[in-house]
């Protein structure tokens, strides 16, 4: 953290070309995080904003939190805002194609078909829960996946988005509500 203490020094005394020494520390830490969080073909945009938003706010680094740990909470944030701008376009009729359709009717019918290997259904399911996640709210799908999918604490996950512990929980608890109507929704529509 010294090391990183000094660079944030030197860039925050004019010499911003130092900077790319913090990029290319934790570029790999940052797309993971973002890679995570939106769809792959927006990840190297929106880590771009990442460095970007720290660049920009590096004045108000707190030495008492690790680099990493700062640069992280930016990286969940900036993916929020990208759900959040997403959220503004104009959502199409049905987020589930002909292809989703016809799984999900087969996963509800009393024979579904013993051959499907279970890599494929594990790939199906996972696409079937990203569009369903893509129809939550940014915070609620951001609660989501921190705290359900990658097993944040709540205390972690309320760091990470900058929101408080209660908060969290509650929004965890009503994006759950939520994720479960609309999987359900698309079940009772698909009988």
């Amino acid at each position: 953290m010294s090391g990183d203490l000094q660079i944030i020094n030197r860039v925050l005394q004019g010499e911003v070309e130092c900077f790319a020494e913090l990029i290319d520390r934790y570029q790999q830490h940052v797309t993971k995080i973002v890679n995570r969080h939106v769809p792959s073909d927006h990840v190297a945009e929106v880590a771009h904003d990442v460095f970007v938003r720290a660049f920009s706010g590096l004045a108000g680094f707190s030495t008492g939190v690790p680099f990493e740990h700062w640069l992280s909470g930016i990286a969940v944030r900036t993916c929020y805002d990208f759900w959040r701008a997403k959220s503004r376009e104009d959502m199409p009729v049905s987020a589930f194609t002909a292809e989703h359709d016809a799984w999900i009717d087969q996963v509800l019918a009393d024979e579904s078909d013993a051959s499907f290997q279970e890599q494929v259904k594990r790939r199906e399911t996972t696409d079937i829960l990203q569009r369903a996640l893509q129809r939550l709210s940014p915070e609620n799908r951001l609660v989501l996946t921190l705290v359900h999918l990658e097993g944040h604490s709540v205390r972690e996950a309320a760091q990470l988005l900058g929101w408080s512990v209660v908060n969290v929980k509650v929004r965890a608890h009503r994006a759950r509500h939520a994720l479960r109507r609309l999987l359900r929704e698309k079940g009772d529509s698909a009988s």
